[in-house]
């Protein structure tokens, strides 16, 4: 009968033990860690402003964009094929929550270098949004000194600040605000104050495990009254392949750096004078 005790014991111990490491963990673990939330924007761009993504650490993203001509012209340009504007951007991820860029567009063979970072994110049951700031410094390189005598280095200089305010409402629906500075050392129009502000607006509704619609907006407070410029509008989809993101889009803003498709947009999509246009994405 002794011997069956310790048999018993034996085998009872280990069960014991556990039971009490189990019970101590949860004493010394505490509440579980608040998650934040994750896909909030699949892409870099929503169409034509920055998302609240950021390329991970270590990663670095190349993003292809164009921006083809006016589709009113017809044919006679094939719907805008040839008057292509393009813009080359490398960014890196140092980590996870800053990225560097670096850029180059042939809309006024703009130089732009760039930082996006997160300043806190959303979280379940917690804080309801995530906060990224962007700030970038562009050069613009084709400004004429035979066309502007008198013109300096530092006029060719511009900048941007924006706080970009993102919440992801439902599993298929995400929403931004993205309040914005931007200034132009340099205008053409003699009524248009160097410094300018925007509000943008966008969003992102996701239609498939791999579609999603995308749209943006943004309002410019300040713009001159005798300006022949316009608020950019922009309609497209995301399509996930892969590696990588592939944003087809119709937009009224050609250009593609902040203060061009802010400043600059000269497409009327109530007389169909509007620009295709795509964003391609890949992480290496």
């Amino acid at each position: 009968m002794k011997t069956k005790c310790i048999i018993l014991l034996f085998f009872l111990m280990p069960i014991a033990m556990s039971a009490q490491d189990d019970l101590l963990g949860e004493i010394d673990t505490g509440p579980a860690p608040i998650e934040a939330v994750s896909s909030v924007f699949k892409g870099l761009k929503i169409v034509n402003f920055e998302s609240t993504k950021l390329t991970a650490k270590k990663e670095l993203t190349l993003v292809i964009a164009h921006r083809f001509g006016s589709i009113d012209k017809g044919f006679d340009t094939f719907f805008g094929l040839d008057d292509a504007v393009t813009r080359i951007n490398f960014i890196y991820g140092v980590t996870d929550w800053l990225n560097i860029s670096a850029s180059r567009s042939s809309f006024q063979k703009i130089y732009e270098a760039a930082l996006k970072f997160r300043l806190i994110s959303q979280k379940k049951g917690s804080f309801p949004v995530t906060v990224v700031s962007y700030n970038s410094v562009l050069l613009n390189t084709a400004l004429d000194e035979n066309n502007f005598p008198g013109l300096e280095f530092q006029d060719r200089m511009g900048y941007t600040a924006q706080l970009l305010i993102s919440r992801k409402v439902t599993k298929g629906l995400s929403l931004e605000l993205a309040p914005t500075f931007f200034h132009d050392n340099f205008v053409t129009i003699d009524e248009q104050e160097n410094s300018q502000y925007a509000l943008g607006i966008g969003g992102r509704l996701k239609l498939s495990s791999r579609w999603s619609l995308n749209v943006d907006y943004g309002y410019h407070f300040n713009r001159a009254e005798n300006s022949p410029f316009k608020d950019p509008l922009s309609i497209g989809f995301d399509l996930e392949t892969g590696g990588h993101v592939f944003q087809m889009h119709f937009t009224n803003a050609q250009p593609m750096n902040t203060n061009g498709f802010l400043g600059q947009a000269t497409g009327d999509w109530s007389t169909g004078n509007i620009y295709f246009g795509f964003n391609l994405s890949r992480v290496f």
